[in-house]
């Protein structure tokens, strides 16, 4: 409990929502000082009741008697009093200024995993040669991290496209299943084509106007119903900006670059088409992205606060339940001690 109570004192500054109700912490006071409440009574005659007290050698008292705490006791009401003051005044943690973020726009991940992205010409962060999909998904994972505030998706193609996460603000989530994706998982051919339609088709199950997709691929359209520049114009017509990325060169190879129909594509959309040769240049890129389309905040600062008057209440209570447990056991203690000495 004291290190939670450290860790929450140096994460801000203390303030009272009600520091007026301090005032109340003289209440007591107040009452002590005033005079004691006189009234009549009716008094009971007894006859004989000398005679009665001479009998059992007593005095009559000559007036009622008022039971007084000592100041201890009085002295511990008042701490279980001052900390239910403290409670009342609304004790909170004041931390610095916060921009909220703004939730305001869809972020789509449309990536390549045929298997032309199997080919093992990329280093990953450890200098390590890797194929091009696990230095892709070690890259992109850094990205998703850093949108904090987007609904982001992920859409596989190879052959065919398909849903792996609908839109959703649970990045973890979104991690989760890129890392689970595994190169030829959606056939060997590449349609752009088609997984663009199917973003397409996404982005019009959702009412937010503002969409961004990112397609990453390292190979030219193939087996596509969907002509990809043509598919480009129909997303612009839809509000979607695409960013293109091209994994890989545009030398004579198995899998050839096609960067003339991806500059296409991001020019229709009104994005923009990026060429990563290798893992360095495609973390310039996501960098680029992520000026392209930095996190949105809201114009009033968000300030956090942490309420603590459970705290001090906590603590009136407990105070309060041990002062009657003690006083309980002291009372009968002596009722005990002054048995034993009658009997005895």
């Amino acid at each position: 409990m004291f290190s939670e109570l450290t860790e929450i004192w140096q994460s801000g500054h203390l303030e009272f929502e009600y520091p007026w109700m301090f005032w109340a912490i003289l209440l007591p006071l107040v009452i002590m000082l005033l005079p004691p409440l006189k009234f009549r009574s009716e008094a009971l005659f007894v006859p004989y009741l000398d005679d009665v007290l001479n009998i059992k050698k007593e005095k009559p008292s000559k007036g009622v008697q008022i039971a007084k705490r000592g100041p201890v006791a009085t002295a511990f009401l008042y701490i279980v009093w001052f900390c239910l003051v403290t409670a009342a005044a609304s004790p909170q943690l004041v931390g610095e200024p916060e921009k909220q973020i703004k939730s305001a726009r869809n972020f789509l991940i449309n990536v390549d995993i045929s298997l032309s992205m199997d080919t093992r010409d990329w280093q990953n962060k450890e200098g390590v040669t890797v194929t091009r999909w696990e230095a892709v998904k070690e890259v992109m994972d850094e990205f998703i991290s850093r949108r904090e505030g987007d609904r982001m998706g992920l859409i596989l193609f190879g052959s065919q496209a398909y849903l792996q996460t609908p839109f959703t603000d649970d990045l973890e989530v979104v991690e989760a299943l890129l890392n689970d994706s595994e190169v030829g998982m959606a056939g060997a051919k590449t349609a752009i084509g088609n997984s663009i339609g199917k973003s397409v088709e996404l982005f019009e199950q959702d009412s937010i106007q503002k969409k961004v997709m990112v397609l990453v691929t390292d190979g030219a359209d193939s087996g596509s119903e969907l002509n990809p520049i043509q598919a480009a114009r129909l997303a612009a017509i839809d509000s979607i900006t695409i960013y293109t990325i091209g994994i890989g060169t545009t030398r004579q190879q198995a899998y050839e670059l096609d960067e003339y129909t991806l500059g296409e594509i991001a020019k229709a959309s009104g994005g923009q088409y990026f060429q990563a040769s290798d893992r360095l240049r495609l973390e310039e890129v996501y960098a680029e992205l992520d000026q392209l389309e930095p996190i949105e905040y809201e114009n009033n600062d968000f300030i956090p606060k942490r309420l603590l008057f459970y705290y001090p209440l906590m603590l009136a209570i407990i105070l309060g339940i041990g002062y009657n447990l003690i006083a309980g056991l002291i009372a009968t203690g002596k009722q005990f001690v002054q048995k034993i000495g009658k009997d005895g």
